[in-house]
């Protein structure tokens, strides 16, 4: 409970940014690949805009000591230095956080963040980064997975932050499904909607592919090809997590 209340902590201090998604006129076609770390200010604005303009994007975690994919970016880019996008799509490969964020928006026709400046953001961001205690910044030893893990998940969600650090902590490369909250009848525990929007219908790309494959909308979702397993609840996640990959 302690954790969760620091993630809420967490997802206040940035402004609850990286909850709503405001779409994109085009998906693209290759997943994108983002080379950062979860407790990383700069890496979280990044993960707030991909949220917002409903963009899934292959994360190949790089915590502090990590050696699995801290090298790849050395040598595309010359620099050990986060975050780190490469697009296929284009042939692009780009640092700094302001410059993917107006990248991505003026390449997929998203809709960019306009709260507050860039300086009051990455301000904001990395007050957010004190109450998780480093959680989400170093690496510890694990088993490399054959195939890339699958997350459903939302930037500013409390019970999504705990299990993306750990997947960041262990160098576990995932799939980010976002699931942004695209109107009013999302907003609030999964209850508000029961209660006071029951007929509202399913807004959003990955909300609507999840409740066809579940029947719920609830994040976090795991998926872990490489054993077929499926789970809710960030504490069940992350026994898993370290049960199967941790060393």
């Amino acid at each position: 409970m302690r954790d969760i209340l620091g993630s809420v902590v967490a997802s206040s201090l940035a402004g609850w940014r990286g909850t709503s998604a405001f779409g994109v006129q085009r998906q693209p076609e290759q997943l994108l690949e983002l080379y950062e770390f979860e407790g990383c200010p700069y890496c979280r604005l990044v993960r707030e805009a991909l949220t917002e303009m409903g963009l899934d994007v292959l994360i190949r975690p790089c915590p502090k000591r990590g050696e699995r994919f801290r090298p790849t970016v050395v040598e595309q880019g010359g620099k050990a230095q986060f975050p780190y996008l490469v697009d296929s799509n284009t042939g692009t490969a780009l640092y700094e956080s302001g410059a993917i964020i107006r990248y991505l928006a003026e390449t997929y026709g998203a809709r960019r963040p306009r709260r507050g400046s860039q300086g009051l953001r990455a301000f904001g961001s990395q007050l957010a980064s004190v109450p998780r205690l480093g959680r989400g910044m170093l690496a510890r030893g694990s088993k490399q997975p054959a195939q890339p893990l699958e997350l459903y998940s939302f930037e500013s969600s409390p019970y999504s932050r705990p299990v993306r650090e750990r997947l960041c902590e262990l160098e576990l490369p995932y799939v980010l499904r976002n699931m942004g909250k695209a109107q009013k009848a999302d907003m609030g525990p999964p209850i508000v909607r029961k209660k006071f929007y029951p007929d509202a219908g399913i807004r959003g790309r990955n909300r609507q592919r999840m409740f066809e494959e579940t029947g719920r909308l609830q994040v976090p979702y795991l998926i872990d090809p490489n054993t077929d397993v499926r789970m809710y609840e960030s504490k069940d996640i992350i026994r898993y997590l370290n049960k199967t990959y941790a060393q």
